[in-house]
């Protein structure tokens, strides 16, 4: 089959590898028929992420029809169409039995194109798949399916939940890439009194204003003086950081208010300061998280049931053998564009 394959710091081929067999009786074999790009990809592509070693084929989000299973696997069978989450879990461990799934010691959590190979190719092996892999109903597309994958419950949980976010709060969502986004549409759902998006790019500004945003400023308009002047100084209930850099986790602890809380979701590949010798005495709550997909059940019916945006987070489409394209396309985003890239398969 081919497969897009990890070769090294700012290296990727789209190349023959093995077809992937079932290993474990847990296993299962899914022909991939429709795959994304994550933000999490490039920072592994910048060499953010030392685990993910050369040779190894990447992804952790895509929808497919499965092929073949172990003797283990009760849940699915050959022929139906699945979610493939970005989390894998044993469902015995300790984590697995607290719904942390992204903390799994059995064997799962975050190892689809990281610890073993992933979805950016023609087929995947997909461990522990009574637990990992999600039926899907007809009327939900392909296309819109595969951001339930990752950036819906990562916005959800790791920004929105964490974050707890309530009716009437001033919500400041910092980086309105996909995660960020998603976090636009999720935060809506707990009617925030208001929900300010920053972004360096115009046009992702423009996409979330559509998507709910009250307000949105660039990081040239000095996005800390525009909150301070929105919550007479106050500052924000609720702050996510959707980059992952140290200047803006940074950002994001100045702008809470006293008692307020700040989200971290972003994939940090540098050291950022904590300033404790301001943040002590303000009450302020940092939190940090890998999602768990708990919440992927119930993003799924909300999405069948027409309740989450998703179609418009999808900027660009390609076939799959245009993996690479798709890679310079979505990490160009500033340039071309690109929310969410999709690719599927014939």
């Amino acid at each position: 089959m081919k497969a897009l394959v990890f070769q090294g710091t700012g290296r990727l081929a789209w190349q023959d590898v093995p077809d992937p067999g079932v290993k474990d009786p847990a296993d299962a074999i899914v022909r991939v028929d429709a795959v994304t790009i994550c933000g999490t990809d490039l920072h592994i592509l910048k060499g953010d992420v030392p685990e993910v070693t050369s040779g190894r084929i990447l992804g952790h989000e895509a929808v497919g029809t499965v092929v073949e299973t172990g003797s283990d696997v009760r849940t699915v069978r050959p022929g139906d169409r699945v979610l493939i989450s970005c989390i894998t879990a044993c469902g015995r461990c300790r984590f697995c039995r607290e719904g942390r799934y992204g903390q799994c010691r059995g064997g799962g959590g975050w190892i689809l194109g990281h610890t073993i190979d992933g979805t950016q190719a023609e087929y995947v092996r997909v461990p522990f798949a009574d637990l990992s892999v999600y039926p899907l109903p007809s009327a939900v597309e392909s296309s819109d399916a595969v951001l339930l994958a990752d950036i819906f419950p990562t916005s959800y949980e790791v920004g929105v939940l964490n974050g707890g976010v309530r009716p009437a709060d001033t919500v400041v969502v910092v980086g309105a890439g996909p995660v960020g986004l998603a976090a636009v549409v999720t935060a809506r759902l707990y009617s925030p009194g208001q929900i300010v998006a920053v972004d360096l790019a115009d046009s992702r500004l423009a996409a979330a204003r559509t998507l709910g945003a009250d307000a949105t400023v660039t990081a040239g308009e000095d996005p800390e003086q525009f909150v301070a002047d929105l919550t007479d100084g106050l500052g924000a209930d609720v702050v996510m950081e959707a980059v992952g850099v140290p200047e803006t986790f940074e950002m994001c602890t100045r702008m809470v208010r006293p008692g307020g809380r700040v989200a971290n979701i972003g994939v940090h590949g540098k050291p950022a300061t904590l300033h404790l010798e301001e943040l002590w005495i303000k009450d302020v709550t940092i939190t940090t998280g890998l999602v768990d997909t708990y919440s992927t059940p119930l993003l799924l019916r909300m999405m069948s049931a027409g309740r989450l945006p998703a179609t418009s987070l999808v900027t660009h489409r390609f076939p799959l053998d245009r993996m690479e394209e798709a890679y310079d396309v979505f990490g160009r985003a500033a340039d071309t564009g690109a929310l969410k890239v999709v690719l599927a398969g014939a």
